[in-house]
């Protein structure tokens, strides 16, 4: 399955599904994808010795019994310390390999993992089905150029600023992943939305876990939400005909 080809709307499982078990760790994928949701969501960090890892902070403390940053860590530590409790640190590799008929957006949060993640991403041949994200568009063109024209990107920060602002010249048939707000300011407007599919990107919405949001985005024609409770998402999108099974999926190119 191309990530570009994919209907919508997208139900897009955030950190695998954080509000189902803890953030980024196999349970919440497997969580999720139990449901059927075959878009999931992850960040990415880098470990001291190379590696990636689906991790959402730099920092350890937050979430796991380590303090410090993730990149002062080895794999070998990190998939041996429990998230939240829960399941351990998860490596990227393992996650692309244990759901190989799943997309994932990728978060990139660090300019550090641009190079091994092309390189992860070429190896295991999972560009058609990943939509990388970050902050810096310098960031995502690096990993284009490297990973080759099968990836797909959302816009960066400075990017959506602009849309939001003015509009501009954006790649046909890219992402806009639009917060729904930063902190109490509201980012989701429909003329965002409308300027958006003028310029032929598709608006996925971020972090949205609440029936009455999503009822109301969808109302509004975006083309996807990015959820910490895709179980409720789902049953939103059954109760709107709008839900796409897992063979739905299965059905669509994947090259």
């Amino acid at each position: 399955m191309r990530y570009r080809d994919a209907p919508g709307p997208l139900a897009v499982a955030h950190r695998g599904g954080a509000g189902l078990a803890a953030e980024n760790t196999l349970e919440a994928f497997r969580r999720s994808y139990a449901l059927g949701v075959r878009f999931l969501e992850t960040d990415v960090r880098l470990t001291r010795d190379g590696h990636l890892v689906a991790f959402h902070d730099g920092l350890l403390n937050r979430v796991t019994p380590l303090t410090g940053r993730v990149r002062a860590r080895t794999l070998a530590e990190l998939t041996s310390t429990p998230v939240l409790g829960g399941g351990p640190v998860l490596s990227l590799a393992a996650l692309l390999t244990a759901f190989p008929d799943s997309c994932f957006t990728i978060d990139v949060k660090d300019p550090a993992v641009i190079e091994p993640l092309a390189e992860l991403i070429t190896a295991t041949g999972a560009a058609p089905r990943i939509c990388v994200a970050g902050a810096r568009g310098a960031w995502l063109r690096r990993l284009a150029e490297l990973a080759g024209p099968e990836l797909c990107s959302a816009l960066s920060w400075r990017d959506l600023a602009q849309l939001a602002s003015r509009g501009g010249r954006f790649t046909a048939g890219g992402f806009a992943h639009v917060p729904l707000r930063l902190g109490r300011l509201p980012v989701f407007r429909d003329d965002l939305l409308a300027r958006a599919h003028d310029a032929d990107l598709r608006v996925v919405v971020w972090t949205v876990n609440d029936t009455s949001t999503m009822h109301r985005l969808l109302d509004c024609g975006v083309d996807g939400i990015i959820t910490d409770r895709p179980d409720l998402l789902r049953e939103v999108l059954i109760s709107r005909g709008q839900w796409h099974t897992p063979e739905t999926h299965a059905a669509l190119p994947t090259a």
